[in-house]
């Protein structure tokens, strides 16, 4: 169908998405139109895994790299929505959700009906939390606070806390490197953490 002019408009677009799943046979005869592609004819090829494509097909296609979305801005967009759909909404909720979508605004837009659906209508600080069975850094800070103080029972203690809400322990550990980051910044630079009371403390409780 590709020699036939568009029916419509002035080019006929071809979208297909994750190229790389294509067989080897597909690319062979892809690659024969993208040789001579006919002036109506556009093609867009996406994919999460561009080292899967061979080298003859990305040579004659042009590279747009999309980068990451900023966590920040999928907050703003999440809130926009909120706001246009009158959706209560805590502030914090739409930050961890936009964090648990790393990068992506498509798994922002599904975590966000997620959690209106887990919320009844609401997106709530603890409900999002429980949804991604995450915690919050301030449910970690005495877990951090024991283990500079060197308190092995009350580091288990904590840990059996934790454990007592099912969360999920790889969020866990990265929110604790996130806690680590904050310490280390601000026993570095005290500015940067001024308004943090609770950060100062236990910077300010252990050595560099």
């Amino acid at each position: 169908n590709v020699m036939y002019a568009p029916s419509q408009g002035r080019y006929k677009v071809y979208l297909i998405d994750e190229v790389h799943m294509l067989s080897n046979n597909s690319f062979n005869a892809l690659l024969k139109t993208l040789e001579e592609p006919p002036e109506h004819v556009k093609f867009i090829l996406a994919t999460t895994d561009p080292k899967k494509i061979p080298v003859t097909i990305l040579s004659r296609c042009l590279q747009f790299h999309l980068k990451r979305i900023l966590p920040e801005q999928i907050a703003q967009h999440l809130q926009h929505i909120c706001k246009t759909e009158n959706i209560t909404h805590d502030i914090s909720a739409l930050e961890k959700i936009s964090q648990a979508a790393d990068g992506s605004m498509r798994d922002a837009l599904s975590l966000l009906d997620q959690a209106i659906a887990y919320g009844h209508g609401e997106v709530k600080h603890d409900d999002v939390y429980a949804m991604l069975g995450s915690m919050a850094q301030d449910d970690l800070l005495p877990l951090v606070s024991a283990l500079a103080a060197q308190n092995g029972n009350l580091v288990f203690e904590h840990i059996q806390r934790l454990a007592e809400h099912a969360p999920d322990y790889q969020q866990v550990l990265e929110t604790l490197i996130s806690l680590f980051h904050q310490i280390a910044v601000a026993q570095c630079v005290p500015s940067a953490t001024r308004n943090n009371e609770k950060i100062s403390a236990v910077a300010n409780s252990i050595s560099a």
